[in-house]
C-alpha cells in the first residue's frame, strides 16, 4: 500500500489527474518535484507539497528524491524533446548523454529510472490511479470506422509494431496503404502535422510496443491531439485499447463528435497498462 507518493510532474493536465487518482484510491501523502517551465499551475494546486528542480538537475532531484522516503514515485506529463538540446544540464546529465550510444525515449528515462532507484526512490508505472482514462475495446465516437480506415489501421498496428521494437515512436499515419508519417524524437503532434503536409483523410494509430516499461513515455492523446488531427485533416484515431492514456475524454469526443471523427479502441492481445501497485 502507498502512503506517500512523489508525482514528478512535466507538462499538462495528466500529472495533475496522477495526483487526484491518487487522492481518490487513498494515498495519504502525494507530493509533486516540478519540473521547471512544464509543470502547471493546476498541478501544483493539487498536491500537498511542491519543490521544484529544472528539467537538468537530475543529480539534486534523483538525490531530494531518495531522502525523502516516498513509498513510490511516478513519473508523468511531457517535457519537450528539444530540451535535451536547448536545456542546461548537469555534469551528470551531461555524462549520460554523452555515454548514450542510442538516445530515445526509452534509454533517457531508462537512465532516470534508474538513478532514482539508486538512490532509494521506487518509480512506478505511470498509468497507476489513471483507471478513468485507460480506454478499452470499442468505438468511443458516434462514427465509427469505415472499411477504408479500417484497413488503414490494419497497416498502422502492423507499421507501429515493427517501429516499436527499434522504439523509435508510437504514433503511424496512414492513408490508402500509404505510411505518410512515423513518429519520431519530434512527438506526436509534429508527426501529424507532417502527415497533413502531404495529404488529407489519413488515419492515426498510436501503440506501446509489446513488452513496453510503464514506468515511462506511455502513449498519451488529449485535445491538443484531435485539434492538430483537425487541422492535419486526419479523419480517425485508433489505439490499444488499455494501454493509451486519453486526457480531456468528455471533450476530446466531444470535439471527434462535431468534426465527424472517429476514435476506436482495438484489442491488441497484449496485457493492459497497470492502474495499482
Amino acid at each position: 500500500m502507498i502512503s506517500k507518493l512523489l508525482v514528478v510532474a512535466g507538462a499538462g493536465s495528466y500529472p495533475r489527474l496522477v495526483v487526484q487518482g491518487a487522492k481518490r484510491a487513498g494515498v495519504g501523502t502525494v507530493d509533486v518535484l516540478s519540473v521547471k517551465g512544464s509543470c502547471v499551475r493546476a498541478t501544483r494546486k493539487a498536491a500537498d507539497h511542491v519543490v521544484a528542480f529544472a528539467a537538468g538537475e537530475c543529480d539534486k532531484a534523483t538525490e531530494w528524491a531518495g531522502q525523502m522516503g516516498y513509498d513510490g514515485v511516478i513519473l508523468a506529463g511531457q517535457v519537450s524533446p528539444m530540451s535535451l538540446f536547448r536545456g542546461k544540464f548537469d555534469e551528470t546529465v551531461k555524462g549520460w548523454l554523452k555515454a548514450m550510444p542510442v538516445k530515445n525515449a526509452h534509454t533517457i528515462f531508462g537512465k532516470l529510472v534508474a538513478e532514482l532507484e539508486r538512490c532509494g526512490a521506487k518509480v512506478l508505472p505511470a498509468s497507476l490511479y489513471m483507471d478513468e482514462c485507460l480506454p478499452g475495446v470499442g468505438q468511443l465516437t458516434v462514427r465509427g470506422l469505415t472499411p477504408e480506415e479500417e484497413d488503414d489501421v490494419r497497416r498502422g498496428i502492423q507499421v507501429a509494431a515493427d517501429v516499436g521494437r527499434h522504439d523509435v515512436g508510437q504514433t503511424v499515419l496512414v492513408k490508402s496503404g500509404m505510411v505518410l508519417a512515423v513518429e519520431a524524437f519530434e512527438g506526436t503532434n509534429a508527426a501529424i502535422k507532417r502527415a497533413g503536409k502531404l495529404c488529407k483523410g489519413s488515419v492515426l494509430f498510436k501503440a506501446a510496443r509489446e513488452g513496453h516499461d510503464w514506468r515511462f513515455d506511455i502513449p498519451v492523446v488529449g485535445l491538443k491531439t484531435l485539434k492538430t488531427m483537425k487541422k492535419s485533416g486526419v479523419t480517425a484515431l485508433a489505439f490499444q485499447a488499455g494501454r493509451l492514456i486519453l486526457l480531456d475524454r468528455e471533450e476530446v469526443i466531444a470535439f471527434a463528435n462535431r468534426h465527424g471523427m472517429a476514435i476506436v479502441g482495438v484489442d491488441s492481445s497484449l496485457p493492459p497498462a497497470p492502474t495499482r501497485p
